[in-house]
């Protein structure tokens, strides 16, 4: 019997992030203004305003309430979105190469508002094709993470290039030099506050 996509999310289910809040906050939709009543033009007598058109939902789904979700693939592009407490992610590396999951990509986020770096490991399993993200967040001032190269060895250059875009710092990493800016860049060019 294949690994289910529930089967996964119930064995990274304890190594989910504690204080989980939804990314981007769900937007709150503005007050519909109040129009003036008009005057009647028989008697001067006000009559009511017409009733505010319904406010659109937004573009996007709002963003999941729990950190560890089974996704629908055709809408999300992933079986398995789980979000893990920062100093869980190589556990949860081990788990997905104990499954036979490959790394995809390591990524990173800006959430600039919120003050945090999200940290984003794409998996994939080959003979299955289930797709998994992991992601685990981090203060902005210090967005320190340990390496999963250990346990991925191709984690090697996209923990790099995180480092060299984020300034994501990936503890026990061999060799963060700058591998895709000039190497004596001291700029992170996809953090939102990044000005030249």
């Amino acid at each position: 019997m294949s690994l289910t996509a529930e089967q996964l999310a119930s064995e990274l289910a304890p190594l989910a992030a504690a204080d989980y809040i939804p990314l981007p906050p769900q937007p709150k939709p503005a007050p519909a203004a109040a129009k003036p009543a008009a005057a009647s033009a028989a008697d001067g007598a006000a009559t009511p305003a017409p009733a505010p058109a319904p406010v659109a939902p937004p573009p996007f789904p709002p963003p999941p309430s729990n950190p560890i979700q089974v996704c629908d693939f055709a809408a999300k592009g992933t079986h398995l979105d789980a979000t893990v407490a920062a100093d869980k992610v190589v556990e949860a590396a081990r788990i997905m190469d104990r499954h036979g999951f490959a790394i995809d990509a390591v990524t990173g986020m800006d959430w600039l508002a919120q003050d945090l770096m999200e940290v984003v490991y794409d998996y994939l399993h080959f003979q299955t094709g289930m797709r998994v993200s992991i992601r685990a967040r981090l203060p902005r001032s210090q967005p320190r993470i340990a390496t999963i190269s250990k346990v991925f060895a191709g984690a090697n250059w996209h923990e790099r290039e995180a480092h060299d875009f984020f300034g994501i710092d990936f503890a026990g990493h061999p060799d963060l030099t700058p591998f895709l800016l000039p190497e004596d860049a001291d700029y992170h060019p996809l953090r939102k506050d990044f000005s030249l």
